[in-house]
């Protein structure tokens, strides 16, 4: 290994050593800490009583693991993140595949557009659904007009106002893993599977499908694990009964001042998201 590679290399571990090991290793002693009033709301894991004490409380484990609020913001956000991968997935895969096959010269074009959205804020973005969306809107006057709905439908503050925003947000991050996939192929391959009388279909199947697999495992990556803490967008689309894993903590972090127990969610979660990506990559090996 060259002395530059090495400087590049120790650059990055230093990189996710400051910002990723460090945090976590504060949550996860917050999380191993007793609630007390005060700032910040728990006591110290080391204590001199006198002589070095660490003093361990489990009881922020046992509460998340235990109460029928946390089952059930679990259940909800692996659900909302599922739906929304999913969706994501049949809708990114059409485009990125249209993307892939398209002119050189439009292929830019169109990328653009993906990545539109990017040049917004993102609160900017999810408070324009709320007009969108609400019963005067006009998604909700078109399908009056259309004849799809009597009456304005109820959209906003519900489940498929949801999903509607979490497809919204994070289809970008499905497409382009996608596409930098699909441009990969090489045509050859498809004109082969011609000569050998394969229908479009088959050729999909056969040939395109199995090829982009990993743009698939990629881009349902980048959507489903942010999906599954997201908090903004259940707040401001989702009803009172979308009570997700990210609401959670923004309640016991802000509103009950409970630090340990919101610390302890968040580490289940981290690993709950860990544990998969870890049995894959022991597997390949």
């Amino acid at each position: 290994m060259t002395r530059q590679r090495r400087l590049v290399l120790s650059l990055v571990w230093l990189w996710l050593v400051l910002f990723l090991v460090v945090p976590l290793c504060i949550v996860l002693k917050i999380s191993l800490s007793a609630a007390s009033d005060g700032m910040p709301p728990y006591a110290p894991l080391l204590r001199w009583v006198p002589g070095f004490h660490i003093a361990i409380d489990r009881e922020a484990f046992s509460l998340v693991l235990t109460d029928p609020l946390y089952r059930r913001a679990f259940l909800i956000s692996l659900r909302l993140a599922f739906v929304s991968t999913l969706a994501c997935l049949l809708i990114g895969y059409p485009m990125a595949l249209a993307i892939a096959r398209a002119a050189e010269r439009w292929r830019t074009l169109l990328l653009l557009l993906v990545m539109l959205p990017f040049w917004t804020g993102f609160l900017m973005r999810i408070n324009a659904w709320i007009g969108l969306l609400n019963d005067g809107g006009p998604i909700a006057r078109l399908l009056v007009w259309t004849g799809l709905a009597s009456t304005p439908p109820k959209l906003l503050y519900t489940d498929v106002a949801m999903y509607i925003g979490m497809v919204y947000a994070y289809l970008p991050f499905m497409v382009l893993p996608l596409y930098a996939s699909l441009s990969r192929h090489d045509p050859a391959l498809l004109d082969a599977a011609s000569d050998l009388y394969a229908t479009p279909l088959r050729r999909f199947l056969r040939v395109t499908l199995p090829l982009s697999l990993p743009g698939i495992a990629a881009g349902c990556a980048l959507v489903f694990i942010p999906c599954v803490g997201e908090y903004v967008i259940p707040e401001l689309l989702g009803g009172p009964g979308a009570q997700t894993v990210g609401r959670a903590l923004w309640t016991e972090f802000f509103d009950n001042h409970d630090w340990p127990t919101a610390s302890a969610l968040a580490t289940i979660v981290l690993a709950l998201l860990l544990t998969p990506v870890a049995i894959v990559r022991l597997w390949r090996r």
